[in-house]
């Protein structure tokens, strides 16, 4: 998706440790006509598979399947929840999820009401680089005995094994902007 890459290049920043910090329009603060745009280059991608629900993570995926959901017709978005609150049912799905980023471990957790066995599930992020966050959405669709219906990333790092362990276990991955590598004076390349 070449604006999105573009916007990365402007407004993206690398810091040590590999990461690539685009909160500036993705997740911290949010650029909403991009985000449209990402919506509806994920239903292009993903329409034939029509799902019924759209998953994701707390927090910064829950833009991006909203954006989505309007593209799909408002279908449901569901988001993993990181940490227990008081009001959550106890009667919930759950997986063991590895933050990259945070270099901080969750269990993610989406309670029973939200995840139905047979529905098609889109699971959203937006970003794969070891695919930890992707990987604990599936377990929970298999847990509710859900199909998964594709898997989709805002950003991907290809030089990374996130997306090629997705696709090993069987699912459809589609990424929006493909980082091949990044250096310490911050330039990014795109494959």
């Amino acid at each position: 998706m070449k604006l999105l890459e573009e916007r990365i290049i402007k407004d993206g920043k690398v810091f040590p440790g590999d990461i690539l910090k685009i909160d500036s329009f993705l997740n911290h603060q949010i650029d909403v006509e991009l985000m449209d745009e990402i919506g509806a280059e994920f239903h292009r991608l993903f329409e034939d598979r029509r799902p019924d629900k759209i998953l994701t993570i707390e927090a910064s995926g829950i833009a991006i399947a909203t954006a989505t959901s309007r593209c799909f017709g408002y279908i449901p978005v569901v988001f993993a929840k990181k940490t227990a609150a008081s009001n959550m049912s106890k009667d919930a799905y759950q997986a063991k999820e590895h933050s990259y980023t945070r270099n901080v471990d969750y269990t993610i957790s989406v309670a029973k009401d939200y995840l139905k066995e047979g529905e098609r599930v889109l699971i959203l992020d937006d970003f794969l680089a070891n695919g930890e966050a992707m990987h604990a959405m599936i377990d929970l669709c298999r847990e509710a005995k859900a199909e998964v219906a594709g898997c989709g990333s805002v950003v991907c790092k290809t030089y990374q094994p996130g997306e090629q362990r997705i696709k090993d276990l069987g699912y459809q991955v589609e990424v929006l902007a493909r980082v091949k590598a990044m250096t310490d004076d911050g330039q990014i390349e795109f494959e």
